[in-house]
């Protein structure tokens, strides 16, 4: 399942809209990922951690790569999604804001393939695909 939702950077000199597709998987029930578009190119890929999505349209959550956290300002509901980049200087890091109902509502549809708590990886089928490599 997926759901295209509109994103914005804010910059200096305004907003800079693109779409984002959220995609989820049952067979792999603990991620979420983002695919940030420009047209038919792939900009970026993320893979996050759907519970920590989720609570991240309620408080600050996450540290390192990703952190989440609400954000309300000029009349809109909407998720702050923090990337950081790898480079020393964090040049390719990028702060992300997503409309919080969208989300939500693309989540609601994940819990109903996969409610929370009965998430199951399995972890031998991984070892196996991991030596196989």
């Amino acid at each position: 399942m997926s759901a295209l939702i509109v994103v914005h950077l804010e910059t200096a000199t305004g907003h800079v809209y693109f779409l984002a597709r959220f995609s989820y998987d049952g067979g792999d029930p603990y991620v979420v990922q983002a695919e940030f578009l420009d047209g038919a190119d792939v900009l970026a890929r993320w893979h996050f951690d759907r519970q920590m999505l989720a609570e991240g349209l309620h408080r600050p959550v996450g540290e390192g790569d990703v952190a989440f956290r609400p954000a309300q300002g000029s009349g809109r509901d909407e998720l702050l999604v923090e990337l950081m980049g790898r480079s020393p200087d964090q040049q390719d890091s990028a702060v992300v804001f997503v409309d919080a109902p969208v989300l939500r509502g693309f989540l609601d549809q994940t819990y109903a393939v996969v409610a929370a708590g009965e998430e199951f990886l399995d972890l031998d089928r991984l070892l196996d695909e991991l030596l196989a490599r």
